[in-house]
């Protein structure tokens, strides 16, 4: 876990106490930007990996895995708040 941490560059942030926001809005978001889906499907890949060991992230991975073809700027920052939990 500590690698993957500083694979993405999360070594630094602060931690926090719930994987996902529990009021999530943005999924609905129209108005982010399209970024590189490449870095994060690496990122829901190794985080799929982790479900086995971590099954409190399970819901989280699951609804972020779902939006890896039109990938927005708001989604990349939900996964980052997953990493943050970690």
């Amino acid at each position: 876990m500590i690698k993957m941490l500083k694979r993405f560059d999360m070594m630094d942030f602060k931690p926090i106490t719930t994987p996902m926001i529990t009021n999530l809005k943005i999924l609905r978001s129209f108005e982010s930007s399209l970024v590189d889906p490449s870095k994060y499907r690496q990122l829901i890949g190794s985080l799929m990996y982790l479900v086995n060991t971590r099954p409190n992230i399970c819901f989280a991975i699951n609804v972020l895995s779902q939006f890896q073809v039109e990938l927005k700027h708001d989604y990349s920052i939900e996964t980052k708040h997953i990493l943050r939990y970690l």
